[in-house]
């Protein structure tokens, strides 16, 4: 079997008792997988080609070891050895391209994808993934199938446990499946799986980042990262600012924040933002907004929609106290990140 191929993934994950996939772990996806490796995948694993999710026996595992290490991925060689005696389901997930995914391990595996940094937001083809992501009780021992937890906790409570829920939703949080390097994230529940976030990212602890979403490079980030926001290297979002996702009421406009950008506490934008830009605190800016647009010494020049300058660099967006109406000038203060705080060690 050839032809290049787009990512596989070893994963260990939870079924219902109908026999249903409701998560599934990647210890490690492969991007790229070779030739070879494929080959052998197809000789010995069962592979027919195009995207397919292969149910693993455990036997299985140490002749998989094997085809790792004939490829050379002593990490992948390692992690199938590392199941070696497990109970639990597996799959082997391979993926000859990035087409619409059409199971719920194949999701899982792009949301991890994301979250290893190994694609960006966008960059990975998503479509249709709600209808294969099952609603879970997310508890202290797992994903439970929602018709299953009132036996789930009865059991629990006549062995004198309690099985704490600790959400109910399609996503888990990302940190129980990927950890990125160099990061810090006050609270773990706001980060959902299928987030992206650099190196030298700071989540404060009313931050959230949605899936298919996040940040490129540095970014102070105490507000909210709606799904499929991307935000650029050194900007700030502050304290309880929020910025408009594509899923709600951004449309096809594809929200975005610009390298050495504020968003000031309590503000909001639904147009992407250019480089060097700031959006004064308290103000939502959205691609309606009618903005006068103010020259070097103040005079009003022209007023236009805010949507007419998505994307544009170094704009200082802002509120008149006396009139109320919002403003546009030239940015000249652009925001320095504190590099003390972005050095995750």
């Amino acid at each position: 079997m050839s032809g290049n191929h787009f990512s596989l993934g070893l994963g260990i994950g939870t079924r219902s008792a109908a026999g249903d996939w409701l998560e599934v772990f990647y210890s490690k996806p492969l991007m790229a997988p070779s030739a070879a490796l494929i080959q052998a995948l197809a000789k010995d694993f069962g592979y027919q080609g195009a995207n397919q999710a292969i149910d693993l026996d455990p036997s299985a595992l140490p002749a998989l070891a094997e085809a790792f290490a004939a490829a050379g991925l002593a990490d992948q060689e390692a992690i199938a050895l590392a199941l070696v005696g497990t109970k639990q389901p597996l799959v082997l997930t391979v993926l000859q391209s990035d087409a619409q995914p059409a199971s719920t391990p194949e999701v899982y595996l792009k949301l991890q994808l994301l979250s290893h940094r190994l694609v960006q937001p966008h960059g990975i083809n998503l479509t249709g993934m709600f209808g294969l992501l099952p609603n879970l009780a997310w508890t202290n021992e797992g994903a439970v199938a929602l018709d299953e937890l009132p036996l789930r906790q009865l059991k629990a409570r006549a062995e004198g446990r309690v099985l704490d829920v600790q959400s109910v939703d399609k996503f888990p949080k990302m940190t129980n499946y990927v950890v990125p390097a160099g990061i810090r994230i006050g609270d773990a529940s706001r980060v959902r799986l299928g987030a992206h976030l650099a190196e030298g990212t700071t989540i404060m602890h009313e931050g959230f980042v949605n899936f298919n979403a996040g940040t490129l490079g540095t970014s102070m980030v105490e507000g909210r990262i709606s799904a499929g926001v991307v935000v650029g290297n050194g900007s700030d979002l502050g304290g309880g600012c929020s910025t408009m996702g594509t899923l709600s009421g951004g449309n096809n406009v594809v929200i975005s924040v610009g390298e050495g950008c504020l968003i000031g506490a309590n503000a909001g934008l639904g147009i992407p933002l250019g480089d060097r830009c700031t959006v004064e605190a308290g103000l939502y800016v959205t691609g309606g907004s009618k903005v006068v647009v103010l020259d070097d010494q103040g005079q009003d020049v022209e007023t236009v929609k805010a949507g007419t300058l998505a994307g544009k660099p170094d704009l200082l967006f802002r509120r008149n106290s006396q009139s109320g109406r919002i403003e546009v000038k030239t940015n000249k203060s652009a925001i320095e990140l504190n590099a003390e705080l972005h050095a995750h060690n």
